[in-house]
């Protein structure tokens, strides 16, 4: 056992009628204890009505994303012994988005402004043509490899300070993916998705803080991404490459 026996915890919890509330309890304390693992302990053991959301526990899946002493994290990937306040912790569901129960929050504006950046793949060819070849070391692959780790999380989303004070605002996951797949040489149509990321909302709100980048469990570079959409957004205002 660790040196401390037990951990106070206070979860946050509420709902679209309830405004978030405080509830602390008293939790066993373990070595190699996971925040996921504290609310598993709190729902199994101590309130069976505690709501919240995960899957894989092992970092594949993001549904176990949370607000963890105010900054959002993959529970399943967070020893507690990283981010105990003295003896204490609070949890919370996920900043800048709706709260469904509890830790759960609603992923629905999340998904939609991933389909509103163009998030989805525009084929160059139908699936009864061969797959078209691609050079793994060109330039425009190496950019759009860098973004293709993203699970969709939403703790850049949550981390992001632009979407909290721009609700219109894409966010950085959606642009992010934009930014994929116009370096994608297999995607078709490149002026869609400039189009759906250079209006109001679109790549030009980012502030350039760098939230998204600082706190992304795969280490990804969301920031670098919308630099790349601003530049070229500008590029084709100005008539230069599209």
């Amino acid at each position: 056992m660790p040196e401390r026996d037990h951990l106070t915890v206070t979860v946050l919890r509420g709902g679209p009628d309830a405004p978030l509330q405080p509830q602390t309890f008293e939790v066993p304390a373990y070595d190699n204890q996971t925040v996921l693992d504290v609310v598993s302990w709190i729902q199994q053991n101590a309130d069976p009505t505690l709501t919240y959301r995960f899957a894989c526990r092992v970092g594949m899946c993001g549904s176990c994303a949370m607000m963890v002493n105010g900054v959002p994290r993959w529970t399943c990937r967070t020893h507690v012994s990283k981010v105990l306040d003295g003896n204490t912790m609070e949890v919370g569901p996920l900043r800048n988005l709706p709260v469904i129960k509890d830790l759960a929050a609603d992923m629905d504006p999340f998904f939609d402004k991933w389909v509103a950046a163009e998030g989805r793949h525009h084929p160059t060819r139908s699936r009864d043509e061969a797959i078209a070849p691609i050079d793994p070391v060109a330039e425009e692959r190496q950019a759009a490899n860098a973004g293709i780790e993203c699970i969709n999380c939403s703790v850049c989303y949550s981390a992001c300070d632009t979407v909290a004070g721009n609700p219109d605002y894409l966010g950085p996951a959606a642009l992010q993916r934009a930014w994929t797949l116009y370096n994608d040489a297999k995607d078709a149509d490149r002026d869609a998705i400039l189009d759906a990321v250079s209006g109001q909302g679109g790549c030009h709100s980012c502030h350039s803080m760098g939230s998204c980048t600082a706190y992304c469990p795969n280490e990804l570079d969301p920031l670098s991404a919308i630099a790349g959409l601003k530049r070229a957004t500008a590029k084709r205002f100005f008539g230069g490459r599209k």
